[in-house]
């Protein structure tokens, strides 16, 4: 049995990761499984631990930040943790699957450090912060307020583009999801 590879794939938030991670993995061409990131957060209406991610107290979470536990987490906004659990990856890797990390992009910077040429680093970045910002007002589920903060969070995070492997501008929903499943398809069967 193989040991599977990394594929991290980073974008600021309304960039359309998700729904490209998403088509690219419902086609079940290649093997390809989720690492499920971990959150202090709450479960929003329908999100299953395990599943969407592992829901951690504040305690729980900072207990596997001391345990090192971690192979990235990052304070996403201030008292919210994401990160992921090196017992995800590992356990998906030995059993011989490519997997699949949707991170913040410092956290992929990370682990790309860590795991270098066994993991893959794709950035999805929106055409322009214009076409980010209407994403994120066409989608409705967050107050003006919030919308300006993903915004100014997404300037931030384009700076870190340069140090992927690869950038996939996402101006063509189809044309990015192609694009992003050829780069991991050359990657994974090199």
């Amino acid at each position: 049995m193989s040991t599977g590879k990394l594929i991290i794939i980073s974008a600021p938030s309304g960039c359309g990761k998700s729904t490209i991670i998403n088509r690219i993995m419902s086609k079940g061409e290649m093997d390809l499984a989720f690492s499920v990131s971990a959150t202090n957060r709450s479960p929003r209406p329908g999100e299953q631990h395990g599943v969407n991610y592992y829901f951690l107290s504040d305690e729980e979470f900072r207990r596997h930040i001391a345990d090192n536990d971690f192979v990235e987490y990052e304070e996403v906004y201030p008292g919210r943790f994401y990160g992921t659990l090196r017992s995800e990856i590992e356990s998906k890797c030995h059993a011989g699957h490519n997997v699949i990390l949707d991170i913040d992009v410092k956290g992929g910077v990370n682990v790309k450090k860590q795991f270098g040429d066994k993991a893959l680093s794709l950035f999805i970045q929106p055409p322009s912060i214009s076409a980010l910002r209407e994403r994120l007002e066409n989608r409705a589920t967050d107050s003006p307020e919030v919308i300006d903060q993903r915004v100014g969070r997404a300037e931030f995070e384009l700076s870190f583009a340069p140090s992927y492997d690869c950038v996939v501008v996402n101006d063509d929903l189809d044309k990015a999801v192609t694009e992003t499943e050829q780069i991991i398809s050359r990657y994974i069967n090199a």
